[in-house]
């Protein structure tokens, strides 16, 4: 009984997102709906569990959401940004269409964007490329989410998405972890998005199906030009560079150390929250602080264009404000997760995703769990947070007891997280979608088939690690 509560209260959570219903309203409604069957009182879960959870999620990731969205919003209204993807396009031309759009997306991602930045960013240049190469307009979603939600977020070692960052949390490792291993799915997928993509473009191209007809959203103008894209690129760089060398994943003698014992002065306040360990939270200070040295660079070379528009303390207020709702968006359906997963109905499944113990480590447990909880939130962030939290100590343990470095499980796991995440219900779908002017019916069945592909991957980096033994 218990069990089927926590699935009417999936599928209601599910339905809701799909309707379009804030996750923020509507997950501590249905975490009390999951508590009915249990033994625990319903109000006492909402006030104390799921309540103490969202606070967890904000107090570990909110300074990365919002030094990167007064990044993002700066690259974005600087036009630095739109530089930088105007260039790439420039460079690959027509002909290489939806390889232009993949590293546009890609480059702008792995600089440190917002991935919704990157969306409304990227849009407009690849309507354009697309409708001079004449690909049908329906396949650009695919190519966007291919771009931006794939190798850029989560594979490319020292990306600074939050998806990267999450596993340094539990594992006490660097955002550079398992560099054979992100090098190696970056490039998987890659050519599949490239692949399947151009392969669809042919296809419908040959059916007699050019771009169409659609009415496009008009550039924003500017009385001035953009940046030059080298200049522009300056910014992106730092983060990547900073990031680096404050991390200082490859343990440089010359290299930032942080002090271990930074923690210490903070122990006799016993604050329920407090980390166990520097280590647990250094990757969290390094993106940070490259972050707010990178945004004050970009808003010194983007202080004409945002005298001309908004100014500059509106801009950095508006992209505060605005990261205060991704952050509750992502902490609400996190604390959903810790919710249904501490409930009595759910330990027959944590028992079996815990136990897929294949070859003695714990890398399939850590696929397919990661996947059923993205694919439940869908959200990447939440639901890697979520089986990380759950097993993430267990999966550890597994680990160093088979002789599999956590940088390894670190980098897995984090490729595991988009595997299933376009689940229709998934916010940041329906957002592209919405960005695009399109619809589930005219876009998503090419998602469909590259989530499928996707949902190999981590497979495939398993293999690549048993094999080659890189990490």
């Amino acid at each position: 009984m218990d069990t089927t509560i926590i699935l009417i209260a999936l599928i209601g959570l599910m339905y809701m997102a799909y309707r379009g219903a804030s996750v923020i309203l509507v997950a501590p409604l249905f975490a009390v709906v999951a508590a009915l069957g249990s033994e625990h009182a319903v109000l006492p879960i909402f006030s104390e569990l799921y309540m103490t959870k969202a606070a967890e999620y904000v107090k570990n990731y909110y300074p990365i959401f919002l030094f990167g969205a007064v990044f993002a919003r700066l690259m974005e209204k600087g036009g630095m940004a739109a530089s930088v993807a105007g260039k790439i396009i420039e460079i690959l031309g027509e002909k290489r269409a939806v390889l232009a759009v993949l590293l546009g997306c890609g480059a702008l991602t792995y600089g440190g964007l917002s991935v919704f930045v990157v969306a409304f960013v990227m849009y407009p240049f690849g309507a354009v490329v697309f409708k001079q190469a004449d690909i049908p307009k329906r396949l650009l979603p695919a190519a966007l989410w291919m771009g931006i939600f794939s190798f850029a977020m989560v594979a490319l070692p020292g990306t600074p998405q939050i998806q990267n960052i999450i596993p340094s949390s539990y594992f006490g490792t660097s955002t550079w972890s398992g560099v054979g291993i992100g090098v190696f799915a970056s490039l998987v997928f890659l050519l599949m998005g490239w692949g399947w993509i151009s392969f669809r473009a042919k296809r419908l191209k040959a059916a007699g199906e050019g771009y169409g007809r659609h009415i496009e959203f008009g550039q924003r103008r500017h009385k001035l030009p953009n940046p030059n894209w080298k200049v522009s690129c300056v910014p992106l760089l730092m983060v990547i560079v900073l990031n680096v060398i404050l991390s200082n994943p490859f343990g440089w003698e010359w290299g930032f150390h942080w002090d271990q014992n930074s923690l210490e002065s903070l122990g006799g306040l016993k604050l329920s929250l407090l980390a166990q360990s520097v280590a647990k939270i250094s990757a969290g200070w390094s993106i940070s602080i490259s972050l707010i040295l990178s945004s004050i660079v970009a808003a010194f070379i983007a202080r004409r264009h945002l005298r001309l528009q908004d100014g500059m303390l509106p801009t950095i207020n508006g992209s505060a404000v605005s990261s205060c709702s991704a952050v509750l968006n992502v902490a609400s359906g996190y604390a959903f997760g810790c919710v249904v997963v501490s409930l009595g109905g759910f330990a027959v499944i944590k028992d079996f995703l815990l136990n897929l113990d294949f070859g003695g480590g714990p890398l399939f447990s850590a696929v397919l769990t990661t996947n059923v909880m993205c694919g439940i939130t869908g959200s990447a962030s939440s639901g890697l947070t979520i089986a990380l939290s759950m097993l993430g100590e267990q999966w550890a343990q597994m680990a160093t007891a088979a002789g599999i470095p956590l940088e390894a499980l670190h980098r897995i796991v984090a490729v595991a997280s988009i595997g299933i995440d376009p689940v229709p219900h998934a916010g940041a779908l329906v957002t592209l979608l919405a960005i695009c002017g399109l619809s589930h019916k005219e876009s998503y069945a090419d998602i469909i088939v590259l989530m499928g592909m996707k949902f190999l991957v981590p497979f495939l980096c398993i293999l690549f690690y048993m094999i080659t033994g890189i990490a």
